[in-house]
């Protein structure tokens, strides 16, 4: 990865996606995006055609040195990818990318949800009953107790005495709270999207049951609901190693800064986990779980997107030798490719 993407340092001063050579200003409606393997590539119209031209290919064909500002600028388009379905010359890059600041905004309501956790973890840990609460409603219902409201100007209180600070400095504690609050939020807005997946993946396994006499798909619909649990774990993983973060509530407010970093390693990587799956979401919504050709197109397309994510190597390459549903994929992008 170059340098300038691991610092975030955009290559030019405004973090505007530009380029020296005239091939990117040759074309109109040249834009980026990541193939279904997440290759970065470039798309252009050629005649009727539509080029896909892979950024390694396109290095090498206009000999762009490792350390050119074209280079450089397809370097951090990449990384840049990771986070929004496509960019264009002239727009600016990911946030992520110049800033560690997110391209997306979470909502009020989120922002919520993250400050009342933060801060019943604050109450919890004042009692000497340290809870993680995983659940908006139950973190809801518990901050409109009574006796948990009267808590809470105690536990500032406290935590600021705990911080060296002094009980009468509160009101630094709550600027804490409320800056980590506005960094998990993004983790808030995330949970809900994982929600969605989840609910693909109840309609995955009643699927399975309903397919698990017919011969032709039983091997598919087997292979995308082991996928699709793992799918599942990986995000669960992220959201737990999160909420344990949380749990220690001093510890974070002791090493805000780190913590902040943490926290949006794991937004990043979630946001760019979830984001191949805003396809499948609006499709599954509005799927009823029977037996019929559509659902077997459906099964199969998910299979598709799942396999080489989630399936491991062996399996992986156990599959493809045997051409196990891939020879009904389709090809990327247009005719030509580079």
């Amino acid at each position: 990865m170059a340098e300038e993407v691991k610092t975030g340092k955009a290559v030019g001063a405004d973090g505007v996606i530009s380029f020296e050579h005239k091939f990117f200003s040759s074309f109109d409606d040249l834009y980026f995006r990541l193939t279904d393997t997440d290759e970065p590539v470039a798309v252009l119209k050629l005649a009727t055609n539509e080029a896909i031209l892979g950024f390694e290919g396109i290095k090498r064909e206009f000999m762009l040195k490792p350390d050119s500002h074209d280079a450089k600028m397809l370097n951090q388009v990449a990384e840049g990818l990771k986070y929004v379905r496509g960019l264009r010359p002239g727009e600016p890059l990911p946030k992520e990318v110049t800033t560690r600041e997110a391209s997306w905004d979470p909502t009020e309501r989120h922002r919520r949800i993250a400050r009342q956790r933060l801060t019943m973890q604050l109450v919890t840990w004042l009692t000497g009953n340290e809870h993680i609460f995983t659940s908006a409603e139950e973190l809801a219902q518990v901050a409109e107790d009574p006796q948990v409201k009267k808590n809470i100007q105690l536990a500032f209180a406290e935590a600021a005495e705990a911080l060296g600070l002094g009980r009468d400095r509160r009101e630094e504690v709550v600027q804490y709270i409320e800056t980590l609050a506005k960094e998990l939020a993004y983790i808030e807005c995330e949970r809900d999207v994982f929600a969605e997946i989840c609910k693909i993946d109840e309609k995955v396994q009643a699927l399975r049951r309903i397919y698990s006499a017919d011969r032709s798909m039983i091997e598919t619909t087997d292979q995308v609901a082991r996928l699709s649990q793992r799918a599942l774990k990986v995000f669960r993983d992220f959201f737990e190693q999160v909420d344990a973060q949380t749990g220690e509530i001093l510890a974070m407010l002791k090493n805000i800064d780190n913590q902040i970093e943490y926290i949006r390693s794991v937004r990043d990587e979630v946001h760019r986990r979830q984001l191949p799956w805003e396809d499948y979401i609006p499709i599954w919504k509005q799927l009823y779980t029977v037996r019929s050709d559509e659902n077997t197109n459906r099964i199969r397309d998910l299979y598709q997107f799942l396999a080489p994510r989630f399936m491991q190597v062996n399996e992986w390459v156990l599959v493809t030798k045997r051409g196990f549903d891939t020879a009904k994929k389709k090809p990327i992008g247009g005719v030509l490719r580079w």
